[in-house]
This record gives C-alpha cells, structure tokens and sequence, in this order.
C-alpha cells in the first residue's frame, strides 16, 4: 500500500497527497473529497478502500488518520452538483481538497481519473483506494464525512431515509421518493429525478 509513496520519494518528492472521493453516485446530498499526506505509515487500525469497510471500521479509521496524517476535506453541495455537473464538481471539491490541506503538496495521488487544474506533479491510479495507503485514508476520511453529514440531513428531511441509504438509488429510497417527491437536498440533474419530476 506504500508502492507509489515510496516511488514518489524516491523521484525527490517530500509530500506525497493522496486523493479520493466519496458521494459521486448517489441521488441526493454533497459530493465530498479528502486529501491526505502520511505522517506515518503504520496504522493500528484497517486502512482500505472505504466501501469494502463497515461503517465501525471506518469511523474506527478516520479517528486514527486525522491524527496521524495532514489532510483536507472539499465538500461542493447538490445545488453546484446540478449547476456544473457531477463530473466538474467532484473537480472542485478535489481542488478544494487540496486548498484546505494543512500541508503543502509537491506530489499527487489521485485516485480514477479526475483531472485537476493544479500544476502539481501526479499520477492517476484506477482504483487507487485498494493500492496507495494515503488514497485509502483520504477515501475514509471523504466517506466518513459526507456519511455524517447525509446523517444530519436525515434529521432535517426525516421521510426519505438519508441515514439508511446515505442518498444512494436503493429501493427505499425510489419509494420515498414517488411518494413524497424530492426534497431540497435532491439532484434535480440526476436521471432517476428528472424521471421522478416528470410523472
């Protein structure tokens, strides 16, 4: 899980950020990315890709890496996701990823393929979470985050079932939604919405 940090050193990078992303997928809510510089590379707890976790080793994790690691977090809301597309805000929240890290950068991680506008040195890696330790941590630190925040959304639009589902299509979630409509946190872009506005 160290590979491509230590190759990055060896080039004569110092710090090395890894990037992912959490919320691309699902129909309602942010999209959240973290970014994440090692401070250390040994972890007593389970570092993976964050959907093959269980929600208690996940908050378990995040616990552990915050301390540990520097990193930071980019959120860009459902109403910017329907502006610029899902594609163009997982971008952003990257790049704000970036801008709030509490460590500068020489050297990027990115997992998939999301291309960002920062000068920074990178290399992509297609599922990057399951291959590069910094990726895997800032993939639980996304995760957890936008998690948190869909479960205070369940409070506020208590109908849909957020803290079940996290906004993601499941078949509770396609019910809820037939019967009450989309509430304020929806993508209105997203196809099962316009379908859903349309009847």
């Amino acid at each position: 899980m160290l590979y491509h940090e230590k190759r990055a050193r060896r080039a004569g990078y110092l710090q090395v950020a890894g990037l992912d992303e959490a919320g691309r997928g699902p129909l309602a809510g942010p999209v959240v990315a973290a970014s994440v510089i090692l401070k250390k590379g040994a972890f007593k707890n389970r570092i993976d890709d964050s959907k093959v976790l269980t929600a208690k080793q996940r908050e378990c994790a995040y616990r552990e890496i915050v301390k540990k690691t520097y990193y930071g977090v980019g959120i860009v809301d459902e109403k910017t996701i329907d502006r610029i597309n899902i594609y163009q805000a997982t971008v952003l929240a990257m790049e704000q990823a970036l801008k709030n890290l509490d460590k500068n950068p020489d050297f990027l991680l990115i997992d998939g393929r999301v291309r960002l506008s920062t000068r920074h040195k990178r290399v992509y890696i297609s599922g990057g979470d399951s291959k590069s330790l910094s990726i895997a941590c800032a993939s639980i630190i996304a995760k957890v985050t936008r998690d948190r925040i869909m479960e205070k959304y369940d409070k506020l639009y208590p109908l849909y079932g957020f803290i079940r589902h996290k906004g993601y299509g499941t078949k509770h979630h396609f019910k809820m939604l037939a019967k009450h409509g989309p509430s304020p946190i929806h993508r209105l872009t997203f196809r099962p919405l316009k379908q859903t506005n349309q009847t």
